[in-house]
């Protein structure tokens, strides 16, 4: 236990999430399943769309018809009659005719192309000229070309979106099965921590880490619940970790491992039921001290008191381990980076990743990073910053005008 920094590899920290099993399933409405995981793969029963249809308003036809046609030399079709939205016409197509559709509607037996209503002009009630030949298959959706039946709509595993909504809406998919939001409880420690609506004395700091770790938590698709502020007690810890353990998925202990209070918090958590220290220390900075622990089948975090250190600890290894226990796949996994141009030299110490705040800006179309370099309890650095930037571990450092990725915070 008194060894601290025997830090653990980030690639190897973040080869444990797959030791966390995900949350269990639900069905919810469609309307609420935006933002959800999907637990199983959806299949279409149907062609979508499962008629031909019209993508242009204009007038149903045999491209043969049109062939040729110009405003020379326009041709001239009867119209037959039109489609009515909502229903299968009563009538065919033949060589020479037509009939009015608007976009969307079906097409007639026969027909195999929409000329746009630009491309024609009324000769009368019952006839048109039509100044443009259109080709089999122009303007209109041919049916399965969406999607055909069996396929697979959405493949469980992927967080959905409003347009995978709309697509099972297409199909009549009113409830999903889902994975259940992971509730996160968040709990923070230390004697000089207050309640935020509480002016603090000599000494003491307000809660601010339970606000960032929540908002965070949200951002990552779960529900955060906060179990307090508790001192530096080791009965009162552990009665609180084992009671945030009973009713969350995963433990967030904010201040939980700091100088001060490192050996204190495995203590405690060496006590939890069934316990396993995995990670005593992460090769990252800001966020070395951190600690990863499992309790059963749960994860439980120390996290740096630094607001600085407490964020990029969540966004770099903590956010995969909740995107897990979501149910998210890994193909379905995306970080999205920027990439940019670094505005000045900085340098990096070996033998760890160093993740630097920086600004975006824009100039002459270019994008540039700027860091913003300051200490870890600064919280106006992580403000003012739009991502951060990874140093590797055997770098050195980074010149001016280096390419980076950048990933947006």
């Amino acid at each position: 236990m008194k060894e601290f920094f025997k830090v653990t590899d980030l690639k190897k920290v973040l080869e444990y999430a797959s030791d966390f099993t995900s949350v269990e399933t639900e069905d919810v409405p469609l309307i609420e399943a935006t933002g959800r995981v999907l637990a199983q793969d959806i299949h279409a029963d149907v062609d979508l769309p499962d008629f031909m249809r019209s993508t242009m308003d204009g007038y149903a036809v045999r491209a043969s018809s049109t062939f040729g046609a110009s405003e020379a030399n326009p041709a001239y079709l009867s119209i037959i009659g039109s489609v009515i939205m909502g229903e299968s016409p009563p009538f065919s197509i033949e060589t020479g005719q037509a009939a009015a559709i608007s976009t969307g509607g079906m097409l007639p037996d026969g027909a195999d192309s929409v000329i746009m209503i630009e491309h024609t002009e009324a000769v009368d009630d019952i006839s048109i000229e039509v100044y443009r030949s259109v080709a089999p298959g122009q303007n209109i959706l041919e049916k399965g070309e969406d999607i055909t039946k069996n396929a697979v709509l959405v493949s469980g595993g992927k967080r959905l979106r409003a347009q995978e909504t709309g697509l099972l809406a297409a199909f009549g998919q009113n409830r999903v099965r889902v994975y259940k939001k992971p509730v996160i409880g968040i709990i923070s420690t230390g004697d000089e921590i207050v309640p935020i609506d509480k002016t603090p004395g000599p000494g003491q700091i307000r809660d601010v880490n339970m606000y960032t770790l929540s908002g965070l938590v949200k951002n990552a698709g779960a529900d955060p619940v906060s179990f307090g502020i508790i001192p530096d007690d080791f009965d009162d810890l552990l009665k609180k970790c084992v009671l945030a353990l009973e009713k969350t998925d995963m433990v967030l202990i904010s201040g939980g491992s700091s100088v001060g209070t490192r050996d204190f918090t495995i203590q405690v958590l060496a006590e939890l039921p069934d316990a396993q220290i995995l990670v005593h220390g992460i090769s990252i900075s800001p966020g070395k001290p951190t600690i990863l622990a499992k309790s059963s089948h749960h994860a439980i975090w120390g996290f740096p008191g630094q607001v600085v250190s407490a964020m990029v600890v969540f966004e770099v290894v903590v956010k995969p381990f909740i995107e897990q226990i979501s149910g998210l796949s890994v193909k379905h996994k995306k970080t999205i980076k920027l990439h940019a141009l670094l505005s000045r030299n900085i340098s990096s110490s070996q033998g760890r990743a160093d993740y630097i705040r920086v600004r975006l800006n824009e100039k002459n179309g270019v994008l540039w990073a700027e860091p913003i370099l300051g200490k870890s309890g600064l919280i106006n650095t992580i403000v003012k910053a739009d991502g951060l930037i990874e140093i590797g571990l055997n770098t050195e450092g980074l010149d001016k005008g280096a390419e980076v990725e950048v990933i947006p915070i």
